[in-house]
């Protein structure tokens, strides 16, 4: 049995990034991202990693800004042109 200290370097403790190799990118997907990488002045690994947490890791929005977005379009409809009752009977069609 040992009885000694084991010391961990501290890179180990932190997350460190991964690499990813992408094979059979078609070409249109890959002119794209070489546009946008162009438009954006980063690098196309940059561009694909923008991206990507673009779609799986997108922003979430407070609920306050959440409600004070729905209010707002709500306040720029017309009300003569949505009616509640008209909303609800329009939801309620087809439905048992």
């Amino acid at each position: 049995m040992y009885n000694e200290t084991i010391t961990v370097p501290f890179w180990c403790e932190v997350s460190m990034p991964t690499t990813l190799t992408l094979k059979n990118i078609p070409d249109d997907v890959y002119d794209r991202l070489k546009l946008a990488a162009e438009m954006h002045r980063r690098s196309l690994n940059s561009e694909a990693i923008v991206c990507l947490e673009a779609v799986l890791a997108p922003t979430r929005i407070a609920t306050g800004e959440r409600l004070a977005r729905a209010r707002e379009l709500r306040a720029s409809l017309s009300a003569t042109k949505f009616k509640a009752k008209d909303i609800d009977a329009t939801k309620r069609q087809g439905r048992p």
